[in-house]
């Protein structure tokens, strides 16, 4: 499709979403959905739930909201597959506990959905990183690696292919990494400038979405071509959820097109959950599998992502971007340069 508009998104979130495109029998296999107490990630764990997974692992940073979460899927699905881990992304130490958790407890692991991220408009410092790039990028990136081994494993174990979905967004067609963040030394100690942030922070979740498309086509760049683990990135459109709840007076934009006002239309969550489940499981043709690596998933198929992207500088900044991220994930724990080194290429 190349690069989208806003005007684009827009007509496309008035055309209404895509039906739930996929459907699978899960029977025996396990689901982590990263961010699940609420909006899509909840939605997402009921239609795992519903496909007969053996377990669905809500992966959640409160307690409380987790248990009435497994409970509200548990009435709308009539199963008992669900169970709450505790996971805060806001934490470094706390995705390392999860991980090894998970490595003494959880057997095997057929889908890992990374759903979990925040929007602000306001500097916040956790653990000496801006919040968003802790949250949709850094811990998303570090709970992605630390289970690879798990999801290989269970590949290698049941012959099967496991899957890796990070949540990205259509909104990072909207921006780029400015010449400022690319011309110095650190891509992401720029974008961790408080100074920095607040000339930009409109643009903060943007840039994290765009960060995470660069992360997934970085790490499938570092898989065998032939891999039996596949990870791609994925669109679930403009949803009605608690995303938006730290910016204050948030408001839907408008754009005009032919003489009309139009607003920018939020779906459900159910119905932005779709799109986890079709890069979770899809494409449906088994013999288009492979063109789904490393891919952005939109609308029940594989979208180009971003010009940027797609551009030299943005495999220049991709290409970085992994390198920085490693290299500051290693300092949290020495596991993330153990499993480059065993599963990834250099």
């Amino acid at each position: 499709m190349g690069q989208l508009s806003r005007l684009d998104v827009a007509l496309r979130q008035l055309a209404g979403a895509p039906e739930l495109g996929v459907k699978a029998d899960l029977a025996g296999k396990t689901v982590i959905v990263v961010g699940a107490n609420t909006g899509i990630g909840i939605e997402a764990v009921k239609h795992f739930s519903s496909m007969n997974a053996a377990k669905v692992i809500m992966a959640c940073r409160s307690e409380e909201k987790g248990k009435k979460a497994v409970a509200e899927v548990e009435k709308a699905t009539g199963k008992n597959n669900a169970e709450l881990w505790l996971l805060d992304l806001g934490r470094f130490a706390s995705v390392v506990e999860f991980a090894d958790r998970f490595e003494k407890e959880g057997g095997r692991l057929d889908i890992l959905v990374m759903n979990a991220g925040i929007a602000t408009g306001t500097y916040e410092d956790f653990e000496g990183w801006e919040s968003t790039l802790h949250v949709n990028h850094l811990s998303t990136a570090l709970c992605s690696l630390l289970l690879i081994p798990r999801l290989l494993k269970t590949a290698s174990d049941f012959s099967i292919q496991t899957r890796l979905v990070v949540v990205s967004s259509e909104v990072h067609h909207f921006t780029t990494l400015s010449e400022e963040v690319r011309n110095s030394p650190s891509i992401l100690k720029k974008l961790n400038e408080k100074e920095y942030f607040q000339k930009n922070f409109m643009d903060r979740y943007p840039v994290s979405k765009l960060l995470n498309v660069l992360f997934v086509r970085a790490l499938n760049a570092h898989l065998p071509t032939t891999s039996p683990l596949i990870v791609d990135a994925v669109n679930p459109g403009f949803c009605k959820s608690e995303l938006t709840r730290n910016i204050p007076d948030f408001k839907p934009p408008t754009f005009e097109y032919e003489g009309k006002t139009i607003t920018l239309t939020a779906w459900t969550s159910e119905e932005g959950s779709r799109q986890l489940l079709w890069a979770a499981l899809g494409p449906p043709n088994p013999a288009d599998t492979d063109k789904i690596r490393g891919a952005f998933v939109s609308g029940n198929h594989i979208e180009e992502p971003s010009d940027f992207v797609l551009s030299k500088e943005g495999k220049d900044a991709q290409d970085r971007l992994w390198n920085e991220t490693l290299e500051i994930l290693n300092e949290v724990t020495p596991k993330v340069n153990a499993v480059v080194k065993e599963y990834l290429s250099v």
